[in-house]
């Protein structure tokens, strides 16, 4: 067996970063009993508010059940430099609470990324990014120096490490962007989250191909771990209709681990081969008539068994 972790988010349980789409208002502690029962013995933070602030009653929690947390998604607008300064003060005050509550053997992560589904031009072409659509150079300047300063600071101020997250609707979404902004920025000061579900939307792909070959381009900076489907199927008709982010997400593009185009198979013995032995995230989007959290849960962890993580 693997020694990887897995663990699971609170956006599996409908709650999402984005106004308007959250699901079914499940609590923190339903939530929490739920991700154990299921087979998870990680965490993220989730939304700030959703669990315990106080570092006390957020270990109690989480020792309770044994689970460890894991990270915490911080979205910053750093295409403008006036967010820079707020959003490392953010990034900061959740940091805090992240180290104070780490597990002994484990080291969470700023899960850092852009204010994705901000933009009107980037959330309506998602999954259909042209590079026409992209930063200037200026604004990728900029984008990086706001990058290095949220890491550079969280590092500072706690000792937490930060990754960053490419995420469709955002900036960095396609391989081309990610590239571009790894290029630009500190090795040793800022890592990425490989999402595969995110990756495989961004770069159009359709057989699982792409999603591969993202692994070996970025291998060096790979910090953390999201395990996200995407549904070929899905893609094709949010293309077809003209939907933006929040369209396709709604009509299931983030489809359950293995029934979309990534090869998981692939990605496990990739993993293990290069010795990765932090936490894979599974991310399922669970919104309002899309099927029961646990269940979806149980069955994205059942499938992670057949691979023996």
């Amino acid at each position: 067996m693997s020694s990887i972790r897995i663990g699971n988010a609170p956006c599996s349980w409908g709650s999402l970063e984005f106004e308007g789409m959250q699901g079914k208002g499940f609590g923190y502690k339903q939530m929490l009993d739920e991700l154990v029962e299921t087979g998870y013995v990680g965490t993220e933070l989730g939304d700030w508010g959703f669990m315990p602030t106080d570092p006390e009653a957020l270990r109690a929690e989480l020792e309770s059940r044994g689970g460890t947390m894991v990270g915490a998604f911080v979205p910053v607008a750093m295409k403008d430099e006036a967010a820079h300064a707020p959003g490392a003060k953010e990034a900061v005050k959740i940091a805090s609470l992240l180290a104070a509550v780490a597990a002994p053997d484990y080291s969470p992560f700023i899960v850092l990324a852009d204010n994705n589904g901000s933009e009107a031009g980037r959330t309506k072409n998602a999954g259909r990014i042209t590079p026409g659509m992209g930063l200037s150079d200026a604004e990728w300047t900029t984008f990086a120096r706001g990058a290095e300063c949220v890491a550079k600071t969280v590092k500072q101020e706690t000792g937490l490490r930060t990754a960053f997250h490419h995420h469709c609707a955002g900036y960095v979404e396609t391989p081309d962007e990610i590239a571009e902004l790894l290029k630009r920025t500190d090795p040793g000061l800022l890592g990425l989250v490989f999402d595969t579900g995110h990756f495989a939307y961004g770069a159009g792909d359709r057989d699982g191909s792409r999603t591969q070959e993202g692994f070996d381009r970025f291998a060096d900076r790979i910090w953390h771990m999201h395990f996200k489907d995407c549904s070929p199927a899905i893609a094709n008709e949010a293309k077809a209709n003209d939907w933006d982010y929040f369209q396709a997400v709604g009509k299931g593009v983030f489809c359950e681990l293995g029934q979309g185009c990534v090869d998981f198979a692939h990605a496990a013995a990739w993993l293990n081969n290069r010795g990765y032995n932090g936490f894979i995230i599974v991310e399922q989007d669970v919104l309002p008539g899309m099927g029961a959290p646990k269940e979806s849960a149980r069955r994205n962890r059942e499938f992670l068994k057949g691979l023996e993580l």
